[in-house]
């Protein structure tokens, strides 16, 4: 017979379990720095096109975008434990089915599974943090929760860089297997089950939001190529606002909402999520630019580029430990406002870049990106979960992680489109049709007068693109000025519902 405790005192093996999610989110972390740097290797050994390489990217955004208000939900009522431990396994069987792969489109059909995966693991990581750590020492938590994204962005291109340089492209998958099984092992030996109160499902919801998100992100991917005019791009856009719309409708009369509408009636939530949603866009193609950059422009081999990173990473982490410590004393509002900022001035220095001005001034630019990142993270992920109640604990992080991700994926297809659109007017009319099409294509040619062509077109198309990130993060910014207030002091005696441990 199961039982169930309602907990008030945070969970005595919290910082193991922290540890946990921390491994699980770096399998996720690990495999999209990896899969960046892989970019150029993708073009010339597996024969990918630019657009296959934005389907290898934008399938597992496609996939996971879509399922994650399901997965959230459902881990919710199933079991956030269990949820992550099912998400883990399928993440690291699609990596083993990566490693067989021999055409691009085998390979995007890997990238949707490992999508699945990640949308079923991604919101129990958030989930199970606030549930096990109370308001002291929950900012700690998310701190040491987002700087593992910056372990990753030092460990996926370091070791995936090592990878592409002395073996084959599917290598880099194999670095997903171990940190899964480890993760799995830990969960199952460390983690209790953690779920909200027991409620009905809500298929309806689950049905409506699936469709409509998967819709949306079909629509604004493949709309910059085959154009928002086309058939299927009209037809994907009336399923989107057919199928949120009901589901708006539906979740308002329903008498358990699969979503709380209500949650956006809070500035806090509504304020963060959407200052995430603009940060997300502003930053989606900026690792996708870089990577391209090191390897094409500066002609960095694989190894090299991902080291290239590390000083960005470092700083990143130590500004997210400094972000952390900074909330105890000054409010949510002015460090993500002032973090966003920082990161507006590393877009700035970016877009300076020419070709010929090397390394020095693009990890300038990077290294402020690290840090307003570092003080901005931790501050926006606590404001946004904080106003989340327990029991919506799974959901409530999904809808943060659906928006961040529908962000990434309107950077990718639509700033990835208008930069190549920058690339190619800015090469000669009279170019072959390859160097016109990317600068890899302009490269493989061997002509050293069309190489530099290229490259400085392509820098110009970068410099275009952090204009870009400069208006969004400056955007994100004044919106966090505007509608984040101070949170209230909860009572230190008061129970948090949804803070429920099962056990046999």
């Amino acid at each position: 017979m199961e039982s169930n405790t309602v907990r008030a005192e945070p969970h005595p093996r919290r910082w193991w379990i922290l540890g946990v999610l921390c491994l699980s989110l770096l399998v996720l972390v690990v495999d999209n720095t990896v899969l960046n740097l892989a970019i150029p290797v993708l073009m010339t050994d597996l024969g990918a096109s630019p657009s296959e390489i934005q389907w290898i990217i934008d399938a597992y955004v496609l996939v996971f975008a879509g399922l994650l208000l399901t997965s959230g939900s459902l881990s919710d009522r199933y079991g956030r434990k269990r949820f992550l431990i099912i998400g883990l396994v399928l993440f690291g069987g699609a990596s083993l089915i990566a490693l067989l792969v021999a055409e691009p489109w085998q390979l995007i059909a890997a990238r949707a599974l490992m999508g699945v995966g990640g949308s079923i693991l991604m919101p129990s990581t958030l989930s199970i943090l606030i549930t096990v750590f109370d308001e002291s020492e929950r900012r700690k938590a998310i701190a040491a929760w987002s700087a593992v994204a910056m372990v990753g962005v030092i460990a996926g291109p370091t070791l995936g860089g090592f990878l592409l340089q002395h073996y084959w492209w599917g290598s880099i998958f194999l670095l997903n297997v171990p940190i899964t099984v480890v993760a799995v092992i830990a969960a199952l030996l460390l983690m209790p089950e953690t779920r909200g109160p027991a409620r009905r499902l809500d298929p309806i919801g689950v049905l409506l939001s699936t469709v409509g998100m998967g819709a949306l992100v079909f629509v604004v991917i493949s709309a910059p190529g085959a154009g928002w005019t086309s058939a299927k791009t009209l037809i994907a856009a009336v399923l989107a606002v057919l199928a949120l719309g009901g589901f708006v409708l539906w979740e308002r009369r329903a008498e358990r909402p699969m979503l709380p509408l209500e949650l956006f009636r809070d500035r806090n939530f509504s304020g963060s999520s959407f200052s995430i949603v603009l940060l997300s866009f502003g930053t989606g193609a900026l690792l996708l630019m870089l990577t391209q950059y090191l390897q094409f422009v500066l002609g960095y081999g694989p190894m090299r580029a991902g080291l290239a990173l590390l000083p960005y990473a470092v700083g990143a982490a130590l500004f997210n430990a400094v972000g952390a410590g900074l909330g105890q004393k000054v409010s949510n509002r002015t460090l993500v406002a002032v973090g966003l900022a920082v990161m507006a001035l590393g877009f700035g220095v970016l877009a300076f870049m020419t070709a010929d001005t090397g390394y020095g001034l693009m990890i300038t630019g990077l290294m402020l990106m690290g840090v307003g990142g570092g003080l901005a993270g931790p501050a926006a992920y606590a404001t946004l979960m904080g106003a989340v109640p327990p029991e919506h604990a799974g959901v409530g992080s999904a809808l943060n992680d659906t928006v961040q991700q529908v962000g990434m994926a309107l950077s990718v297809a639509v700033l990835g489109s208008v930069l190549a659109g920058v690339y190619t007017s800015a090469m000669p009319a009279e170019a072959p049709a390859a160097a016109r099409g990317s600068i890899g294509g302009a490269l493989v040619l061997g002509d050293p007068a069309l190489a530099r062509t290229a490259k400085e077109a392509f820098v110009s198309a970068m410099s275009f693109g952090s204009w870009v990130g400069v208006g969004f993060t400056l955007a994100a910014a004044a919106l966090a000025l505007t509608m984040l207030r101070p949170a209230p002091v909860p009572a230190a005696a008061v129970s948090e519902p949804g803070m429920v441990e099962t056990g046999s």
